[in-house]
C-alpha cells in the first residue's frame, strides 16, 4: 500500500492548477490523470477567454503547457484511472485501474463533469468543427451566424438567450411539446425574436464538409404526420445536461441530486476532513477553464493548511 501526502483525483484546469500548487508547497503531489488527460478542454478547438493568450490558444495546448507547469514543481503525474475508493476511515484508500493500490492524508477531487450528447455519430465527427457543449466557451466564433441548441431545460433557454446576444437566428430544438424551463426562462426565450422553437423535433445526424453546414430534422416522429426535413445552421450545441465524474467516490461524499459534490460556502471542503472538490466537479453554474482553475488553486491551499494540522 502506497502513502501519498497529496493526491489529485482528474487533471484539467483544476487538477493541474492544483498540482501546480501542491509542488510548489513541497507537499510531492500525485496526479492521476484519468481517462482524458487534459479533461473537456482537451476537445476545444480555440480557448480565447483564458487570460495570458490575446492570440487564442487550443484546449490541448493549454493544457498540455498546464502539465509541463506542474511537472517542473514535482508532481507525479500517473496516466491511470481511480477506479475504487475508501473513504470510511483515514489515511483514505483507493485503488487504480492498473491494480494499484494507495492510500492518502489529503486528496483533491477534479475530476470534472461529462456533458450530455445525444449519441449520434456526427456529434463526434464535427466536435470542435461546429459542434458545442459550451456556449459561453464557443459562442463568439458564431457571430452573425446561425445555431440551434438542443434541449428544453433552464440551461437550453439560458444558453439560447446568450446565443441570441451574437448570433443572427438561434433554433432551440425541443423533442416534447413542452418546454421544462422555469417560466422566467421561457419568458426570456419567447420574447426574443431571434430565437424560434422547435417542438416535438429530434435531430437524425448532421452534414457538412469542412463543419456543420446543418441538421437532419425529424418532425412528430411515428406519427401519422411525421415530416423529416434539413435546416441550415453553422453551429450546433447540446444543452441536455453535464454529468459530473463523482460515483467512484459515493457513498462517502456528499453530492447533490446530479451527483455534484457539495462543498462548504465558498470553500472547496467537502463533507470529509481532508478531502477537497475542485473544477466542474463541484460546478453546476459556471463550467469555466479559469473558475477551475482557481478552484484547484483553493483546493491546494486548503490542503497545505490541513497537512500542518497532522504534523
Amino acid at each position: 500500500m502506497e502513502h501519498i501526502r497529496c493526491l489529485i483525483i482528474g487533471s484539467g484546469p483544476a487538477g493541474y492548477t492544483a498540482a501546480i500548487y501542491a509542488g510548489r508547497a513541497n507537499l510531492a503531489p500525485v496526479l492521476y490523470e484519468g481517462i482524458q488527460p487534459g479533461g473537456q478542454l482537451t476537445t476545444t478547438d480555440i480557448v480565447e477567454n483564458f487570460p495570458s493568450h490575446p492570440d487564442g490558444i487550443t484546449g490541448f495546448e493549454l493544457m498540455d503547457l498546464m502539465r509541463k507547469q506542474a511537472l517542473r514543481f514535482g508532481t507525479d503525474i500517473r496516466s491511470n484511472v481511480i477506479t475504487k475508493s475508501d473513504l470510511s476511515q483515514r489515511p483514505y484508500r483507493f485503488t487504480a485501474d492498473n491494480g494499484d493500490e494507495l492510500e492518502a492524508d489529503a486528496v483533491i477531487i477534479a475530476t470534472g463533469a461529462s456533458a450530455k450528447y445525444l449519441g449520434l455519430p456526427d456529434e463526434e465527427k464535427y466536435r470542435g468543427q461546429g459542434v458545442s457543449a459550451c456556449a459561453t466557451c464557443d459562442g463568439f466564433f458564431y457571430r452573425k451566424k446561425v445555431v440551434a441548441v438542443v434541449g428544453g431545460g433552464d440551461t437550453a433557454c439560458a444558453e439560447a438567450t446568450y446565443l441570441a446576444g451574437l448570433a443572427s437566428k438561434v433554433y432551440v430544438i425541443v423533442r416534447k411539446p413542452f418546454l421544462r424551463a422555469s417560466k422566467i426562462e421561457q419568458q426570456r426565450l419567447f420574447d426574443n425574436p431571434k430565437i424560434e422553437v422547435l417542438f416535438e423535433t429530434n435531430t437524425e445526424g448532421l452534414y457538412g464538409e469542412n463543419g456543420v453546414e446543418g441538421a437532419h430534422l425529424v418532425y412528430r416522429r411515428g406519427e401519422a404526420d411525421e415530416r423529416h426535413y434539413d435546416l441550415p445552421i453553422d453551429g450546433f450545441f447540446l444543452a441536455i445536461g453535464h454529468k459530473p465524474n463523482s460515483d467512484v467516490f459515493k457513498p462517502w461524499i456528499d453530492t447533490d441530486e446530479v451527483g455534484y459534490i457539495k462543498t462548504q460556502g465558498d470553500s472547496p471542503k467537502t463533507n470529509l476532513p481532508g478531502i477537497f472538490a475542485a473544477g466542474d466537479v463541484a460546478d453546476p453554474n459556471y463550467r469555466q477553464a479559469v473558475v477551475a482553475a482557481g478552484s484547484g488553486c483553493k483546493a491546494a491551499i486548503e490542503v497545505d493548511h490541513y497537512l500542518k494540522t497532522l504534523q
